[in-house]
């Protein structure tokens, strides 16, 4: 193997095998996000959703060619292959370059889509006090959040169900002594309108996508230098 460093040569296999366990833990995080995370049932129901996990569905596409290139990356190391090495560093500029475009134009739009987001919740207030079959799903959605995280309505507490909130039905219904509470039509609710708890949990999702993206910048320039450094060798070899 004259010509190219054995240590280059493993450390580059070794660093393209975290890469690939690199492409899961993104995907599966970006999946959650996408997915699972708390707010989500309510997001399901508005227009909020197609606008707020952008960066999250990015995130999958990325962390499903991550896999794919960190097994290339490996191919390429142990064959010694330059078409694969060229391939894998390609990919993986691309990859990065994708991100700063991406990354930018986040920066760029984040007062906008923060404006989007809470005119969107706003707008979909009145799907609270509706009688609708269309509104039956938020309206469940909603029922479950305010639950879990023991807050009320929207944006202006219990009066935003309407003519929906029973006195003598669970909605709102305040538990929990250390938390606020106010009288509403003889029944103690919970004080705080959910608003600002679903713009909690958004904000921790893009702080979470942020820190991949952040992470994975580091990585891929350090799989950036391998690669060539690699490829140069077997050339020269």
């Amino acid at each position: 193997m004259a010509g190219v460093s054995g240590c280059i040569k493993y450390s580059m296999f070794t660093f393209n095998f975290l890469f690939w366990l690199c492409g899961i833990l993104i995907l599966a995080l970006s999946i959650w996000v996408r997915v699972g995370s708390d707010s989500q049932g309510i997001l399901n129901s508005t227009n909020v959703s197609s606008s707020s996990h952008v960066a999250a569905d990015i995130l999958i596409a990325v962390g499903a060619i991550i896999m794919i290139m960190g097994f290339l990356g490996c191919c390429g190391a142990i064959k010694e292959s330059r078409c694969m090495l060229l391939l894998f560093f390609i990919g993986l500029l691309l990859i990065l370059l994708l991100q700063v475009a991406a990354g930018i134009l986040g920066a760029v739009f984040k007062s906008e889509s923060d404006r989007i987001i809470n005119e969107t919740l706003h707008d979909n207030t009145e799907l609270l006090s509706t009688t609708g079959e269309s509104a039956k799903q938020f309206q469940q959605a909603m029922a479950e959040f305010q639950k879990e995280f023991k807050c009320c309505g929207l944006v202006n507490g219990a009066a935003d169900w309407g003519n929906n909130f029973q006195p003598d039905s669970k909605l709102c219904e305040c538990l929990d002594t250390q938390r606020p509470c106010i009288t509403y039509k003889k029944k103690q609710v919970y004080k705080e309108p959910c608003i600002s708890t679903i713009k909690d949990l958004l904000a921790k999702s893009f702080i979470i996508v942020i820190g991949i993206a952040f992470g994975l910048a580091v990585i891929e320039i350090l799989g950036l230098v391998f690669s060539m450094v690699l490829y140069c060798q077997i050339g020269s070899k």
